[in-house]
């Protein structure tokens, strides 16, 4: 099995196409075939399900596709390494990250890293925290800024970045607007809800805050960014729990803090692999971003 074996696969396996694999590998399409074929006589499995308008994997190239990845980013790693070790920080940094994530001002922190760091090509996507954990894990991302949804594991880890209470967000007439300094969750049982997607952070947190105080919610209305969920409050369209650092993006909606939530907040943290896996591009944006808390 040869290493650029695998790179053939996984190209073809993101573009589900083999003329689009082949464009962005800069190969003719007969030889990425020839060498899909190579790699499927040596693991005697079919890889793909091929079509005249597309291709899909099988579970066998399934199976493949998260150990090449995995691979492939140890190799990149190790590349990496070695032209830290003489001083240069070059190749690829692939970062996710969510929303609005509190304790790290994201664009300001990639200029910064491309000053100090021109040879490294930055890459970024936007996703919940469920998927980013999963991609760290994998090795298709260097790390991640999210908001945590699980606990760390061996082989992925977490650095804390800040915390937030929960805060109620809702049109100035609403009835709540009224109801006092301090709300609890029992006061919003009958409220409907605007959040976020379920793979989201924010939205994973605020329904562990209501299963954990028995309250029922009802999320009428789901969106996958922060400005819709603020519009929507605006329009009176229902209210939402966010973190306390929303309410400054929107000056218009009344805040209110939410007591009762015991030990839920909203927690923002940089998801890693382990140390001896993190990059050293990831290692370098995680010293600026320490030195930029200092």
């Amino acid at each position: 099995m040869e290493l650029r074996h695998l790179q053939h696969f996984v190209a073809v396996a993101e573009d589900r196409h083999f003329t689009r694999a082949a464009e962005r590998l800069m190969v003719s399409q007969s030889g990425l075939s020839a060498s899909i074929r190579a790699l499927e006589r040596d693991l005697k499995a079919p890889l793909f399900v091929r079509s005249t308008r597309r291709v899909t994997l099988t579970e066998a190239g399934r199976a493949l596709l998260v150990e090449a990845e995995r691979v492939l980013a140890q190799v990149r790693a190790a590349q990496e390494a070695v032209a830290a070790v003489q001083g240069v920080v070059r190749g690829t940094l692939s970062l996710g990250t969510e929303q609005c994530v509190a304790g790290v001002h994201v664009a300001g922190l990639l200029a910064t890293f491309r000053r100090r760091h021109p040879e490294v090509e930055i890459r970024l996507r936007q996703e919940g925290g469920l998927v980013l954990a999963e991609d760290v894990a994998a090795g298709r991302l260097d790390l991640a800024f999210a908001y945590r949804t699980r606990a760390d594991s061996d082989q992925l880890r977490s650095v804390p970045l800040a915390t937030e209470p929960m805060t109620l967000l809702c049109h100035p007439e609403h009835p709540l607007a009224a109801a006092g300094p301090v709300l609890s969750l029992h006061d919003l049982a009958e409220e409907v809800f605007v959040d976020f997607h379920p793979g989201w952070g924010p939205r994973r947190a605020t329904d562990a805050a209501f299963a954990t105080a028995g309250v029922p919610r009802a999320v009428s209305l789901e969106v996958n960014d922060v400005h819709s969920l603020l519009d929507l409050v605006e329009e009176d369209l229902g209210v939402a729990a966010a973190p306390r650092h929303f309410r400054h993006k929107r000056k218009s909606l009344h805040a209110i803090p939410l007591t009762g939530t015991g030990d839920v907040v909203y927690e923002t943290v940089a998801l890693l692999p382990p140390p001896q896996a993190t990059s050293p591009a990831a290692r370098a944006l995680m010293k600026l971003l320490e030195r930029s808390a200092r």
